[in-house]
């Protein structure tokens, strides 16, 4: 960190802010290790924090986890207040999921507050949080994948424009959302206008209490989407569906040396996803429905899940590296590769909806991670005749022996077990080399 943040750092240490926020798990702990010969003059300390598993980001995140990311700001904030300081800035990148719950990642977002200052993050809390929860509550779920478009938070009179008029009679929504982009617009391109009186501490709580009141309010009255309400048992039968348990556990266990990291493509609520979590292997649930999502994290926080880490991911479109020279934000790919991954009833919802050859598939697979357990459905299952009811079947090449071939350039398999009562057969590979 500059020498200019100095006093800043030793009195968050000093009042006692650093050690409350990590003893209550708010925090990611760091160590102040010794300077290399090459760091600047201008360098006061350098710091290591604590080395998370994975890296996410708000557009990955289901609507439970984007509003208990924002509960986690303000609270913050409330205790930040208390010893003194102050959050300078409210980025929801700074906000990471850690063990099953939501943690601030950025040691270096406190200084101490002047007196009589407003709080210098309000407008990015508005943009990078609250915006986004409105128009997932009251817009459109999908309009949170915004934000991977506006990189720096949505812009507030983009959020005005896109909620509903309804939103208007919320008056939390109208103070920090209308009004203020509002506000925005007035002042746009002229000097920042002085503040209107001062703003006591008292003021300050008082906004974090506003804040939180319309965080709270805000909620995702979801319906049923079209694989939220999919039940693999019922689908598969329940002594198909123990079978399948049983094979991916001894699969699972087959893999030497034990995986540290697994990555479960295509993993609805998250049922084999937890075979892997439930043994204490840091495990990604991806799905594309993000309220299959949602009830995964919700099922996480209730059991208080500490390995299982559910996200929004559409594998046809993942996420890219975005920000300066791609550099900011890392791309899904460049987050892996897994140890292990997961591929369970999905190569046929890549091949037939999306016209992806299994060459492709198996590639793109072998990117992923070293290991792979993944499940052939073979055109006779119902489920594939479903996805061809709608279209004409131009896919003579979707075979086993075809999958077989395929995915045995890339990877080696090792075992291969069929599922009882159905023709499904689910593979244990290696892949054979760095792609």
């Amino acid at each position: 960190m500059n020498s200019a943040y100095r006093r800043h750092y030793d009195h968050l240490f000093r009042s006692g802010l650093y050690q409350a926020l990590v003893a209550e798990g708010s925090l990611i702990p760091h160590e102040e290790v010794p300077q290399e010969a090459d760091v600047p003059r201008a360098a006061y300390k350098v710091i290591r924090p604590q080395r998370l598993a994975f890296v996410s980001y708000p557009w990955e995140w289901c609507f439970s986890q984007w509003k208990d990311a924002a509960g986690l700001t303000l609270a913050i904030q409330r205790k930040a207040l208390e010893f003194g300081m102050t959050l300078k800035d409210a980025s929801a990148y700074n906000i990471q999921f850690h063990k099953g719950r939501p943690i601030l990642i950025d040691t270096l977002s406190f200084e101490i507050r002047r007196e009589g200052r407003p709080w210098p993050a309000y407008r990015q809390f508005c943009e990078h949080f609250l915006g986004p929860l409105a128009l997932m509550s009251l817009g459109d779920i999908r309009l949170g994948r915004l934000f991977q478009v506006y990189a720096d938070g949505i812009p507030l009179d983009l959020t005005a424009g896109l909620l509903p008029f309804r939103a208007r009679l919320c008056l939390p929504l109208l103070a920090h959302l209308y009004l203020h982009a509002k506000a925005q617009r007035r002042f746009a391109g002229r000097p920042t206008p002085p503040a209107v009186g001062r703003v006591a501490k008292s003021g300050l709580l008082g906004l974090v209490d506003h804040l939180e009141s319309a965080v709270r309010e805000l909620r995702w009255k979801t319906a049923e989407s079209p694989w939220s309400g999919y039940c693999i048992q019922e689908r598969l039968g329940s002594e198909a569906f123990r079978h399948k348990v049983r094979i991916v556990s001894e699969f699972l266990g087959k893999v030497q040396p034990r995986p540290k990291s697994v990555w479960d493509l295509g993993a609805n609520t998250g049922a084999f996803s937890r075979i892997a979590s439930r043994q204490g292997i840091h495990t990604l649930a991806f799905d594309a429905d993000p309220l299959c999502v949602e009830k995964d994290y919700l099922q996480c926080c209730e059991e208080g899940e500490t390995c299982l880490l559910p996200l929004v991911m559409d594998l046809t479109n993942p996420s890219p590296g975005l920000g300066w020279e791609c550099e900011e934000r890392l791309s899904w790919l460049e987050r892996g590769p897994a140890d292990l991954v997961l591929a369970l009833a999905l190569v046929h919802h890549l091949a037939i909806p999306h016209n992806l050859p299994l060459a492709k598939i198996a590639r793109f697979l072998s990117r992923v991670g070293v290991w792979l357990i993944v499940e052939f459905v073979p055109k006779e299952d119902a489920q594939v005749q479903r996805l061809l009811s709608t279209r004409e079947d131009i896919f003579p090449d979707y075979t086993r022996q075809a999958f077989e071939k395929e995915f045995g350039g890339p990877f080696a398999l090792r075992q291969s077990v069929k599922i009882q009562g159905t023709e499904r057969v689910v593979y244990l590979m290696q892949r054979r080399e760095v792609p």
